[in-house]
């Protein structure tokens, strides 16, 4: 089957995740500006799951495109990452509220390694039925920045427990190097159609 009708319900999943995650950001009731100092931890936890979200919105708009039909497999692989996806408000808001305590940090750690390793699992799925020789196979090969993403998680979710600061700083460093889109595949493809 054609990958529109996958990449179209991807797309809607993940608008409402972004939905859900805004209504946690309440409006303050004085109009002073440092009304707004309390809210910093809600609002930067905010700006770096929306971040995250928009990558893997981003990547897998690449790969869908670049992938000429799906099977089943595919679909149970994308239903994967859409929960992990979908629960980034529920971490984001208790990392957030809880300014960034060892356990809701690990939490959220937990959820983004989730993430990444169910993208990982669709990718694969997605070149498995396409065969490993397919221009995507080719674009994607040995995915490092993939596997350095799901060892920096992997690190700080224990570091959470010794210092919430380092965790941050890896989940800042993983969007950082992530927010430029993955170019393999539209390099290999030449322009993927928007």
């Amino acid at each position: 089957m054609p990958s529109g009708r996958l990449e179209a319900f991807s797309d809607a999943v993940i608008a409402i995740v972004i939905t859900i995650m805004v209504l946690d950001l309440h409006v303050p009731e004085e109009t002073k500006l440092a009304a707004l100092r309390p809210l910093t931890p809600i609002f930067s936890t905010y700006v770096l799951s929306f971040v995250f979200l928009g990558i893997y919105w981003n990547n897998h708009h690449h790969m869908l495109h670049a992938a000429d039909r799906v099977n089943g497999t595919i679909l149970w692989a994308n239903l994967h990452l859409l929960f992990w996806l979908s629960l980034f408000p529920f971490v984001t808001g208790w990392m957030a509220e809880n300014h960034f305590a060892p356990v809701p940090t690990a939490a959220y750690g937990v959820v983004l390694l989730c993430a990444a390793i169910a993208y990982t699992l669709l990718k694969t799925a997605i070149v498995a039925h396409h065969g490993p020789s397919s221009k995507l196979g080719a674009a994607v090969g040995t995915d490092l920045k993939g596997k350095g993403s799901v060892a920096a998680y992997a690190a700080a979710i224990p570091l959470a427990f010794v210092q919430p600061w380092i965790s941050m700083a890896l989940y800042v460093g993983v969007a950082i190097v992530w927010l430029v889109p993955d170019p393999r595949i539209e390099r290999q493809f030449g322009r993927v159609p928007d």
